[in-house]
């Protein structure tokens, strides 16, 4: 929770700048002027888990709508908003002027669960697609489509709804709604929508490792430059997420370590032991991240698989290029002397000219870390290198062999 409201706090500050300059309310198509035969019908729609965004954009709706009803079409899992706006929100549906109504839908998987149902309980009319369920509430009306909902409020709580029966051939005859009834659907704004997108789970975790992983690679790129500039955005974006779900602290710290785990080997350009523990504590970090809410298996171990694979395979090339000496003129780097990092034996990695190198020595030659080491050869990207003392053979015949 920390990490988010840090990294999303400039999200909010456009969040309210947005709100200032976007009306809150987008509908369909912009309503006439009542001239009092019309009904006006608002429909809303609620998906995904019930938070903030949603919670206070409902919140406007049943305060200031003009409509005669509002419909709430919800779908929801859970309600992750805070206590205080689900409080506002209960008190907004209780206290509204007008009938305010909820249909589960529109597939029969539809549902109201994990705190979303409270929204079911303040409402003047409850229904539902057949088999839509709701924790602990009963569905008042059974209707199949939005449209036979809104018909069949007619009549119930004091809602009056014009409707007329249609007769068509082969048909049996049917109640519609009369042309006298106009349906409008309203909408949060456009970010609004983005910001209630990122407040998943899913969303959330892969925005916070693409923005980590763009971190590293501008790290080891020098400069800022478009990877720096996706990785505040990312950040930023996958911040406000973790906000606005219940997040576990000890989850982000986990991930972050993890990550920088990974950066300690890439700079020396061979997985190591940081490769490993960057690994586990980026896998726990995966999995202990958010309290009472998961994300898909298959998301998890796709994405630790990918993490693995770019911080081994992908972001060691980009190391080695950015200090790599220029093809033409390598030759010059036979007879430099440098000290090996690691052991070298019969590969590791050596600093020479002031860059780390991979390196291979001839078996019979083993190097230990901080030896001193002389160039014998250069295959590619990998120097062959020899001790200064007790080398297989002189680095200058070897050179002359390889001509």
């Amino acid at each position: 929770m920390l990490l988010g409201t840090v990294l999303g706090g400039f999200v909010v500050l456009l969040a309210a700048g947005s709100a200032a300059a976007t009306p809150a309310l987008a509908q369909a198509d912009a309503p006439a002027e009542r001239d009092g035969s019309r009904v006006e019908v608002t429909v809303v729609e609620v998906s995904g888990y019930l938070d903030r965004i949603q919670a206070r954009f409902l919140q406007e709706i049943v305060t200031d709508s003009s409509s005669d009803v509002v419909v709430i079409r919800l779908d929801s899992s859970g309600a992750v908003a805070a206590d205080d706006d689900l409080e506002a929100l209960d008190r907004a549906l209780a206290d509204a002027d007008v009938p305010v109504a909820v249909w589960l839908g529109p597939s029969k998987s539809a549902r109201a669960t994990g705190g979303s149902e409270r929204v079911l309980r303040v409402a003047d009319v409850v229904g539902g697609v057949p088999g839509a369920r709701a924790d602990g509430v009963d569905l008042e009306l059974e209707a199949p489509t939005l449209g036979d909902f809104i018909v069949a409020l007619d009549g119930r709580h004091g809602i009056s709804i014009p409707t007329e029966v249609v007769r068509r051939d082969g048909r049996p005859p049917q109640r519609e709604l009369s042309p006298s009834v106009r349906v409008s659907f309203a909408e949060p704004s456009f970010f609004q929508q983005m910001l209630h997108a990122v407040s998943t789970p899913t969303a959330a975790y892969l925005l916070v490792t693409a923005g980590l992983l763009l971190l590293v690679f501008e790290f080891f790129t020098g400069g800022i430059g478009v990877a720096g500039a996706v990785a505040v955005i990312c950040l930023a974006l996958g911040g406000f997420g973790l906000g606005a779900l219940p997040t576990r602290p000890a989850g982000v710290v986990l991930l972050v370590a993890g990550v920088v785990g990974y950066a300690v080997d890439v700079q020396v350009g061979v997985p190591r032991a940081w490769t490993f523990i960057g690994t586990v504590l980026f896998a726990a970090g995966s999995f202990l991240l958010f309290d009472g809410l998961s994300i898909p298996l298959l998301v998890l171990i796709s994405m630790i698989a990918a993490v693995v694979t770019v911080m081994v395979a992908g972001m060691p090339a980009v190391v080695r290029t950015r200090f790599a000496t220029p093809t033409i003129g390598r030759e010059s780097m036979i007879g430099e002397e440098g000290s090996a990092s690691t052991d070298v034996a019969p590969e590791g990695i050596v600093m020479v000219r002031n860059a780390p190198w991979r390196a291979r020595t001839n078996r019979a030659t083993p190097i230990a870390a901080g030896e001193a080491v002389r160039v014998s050869a250069i295959d590619g990207l990998l120097l062959e290198v020899e001790p200064l003392e007790g080398a297989a053979e002189d680095y200058r015949e070897r050179a002359r062999s390889r001509r």
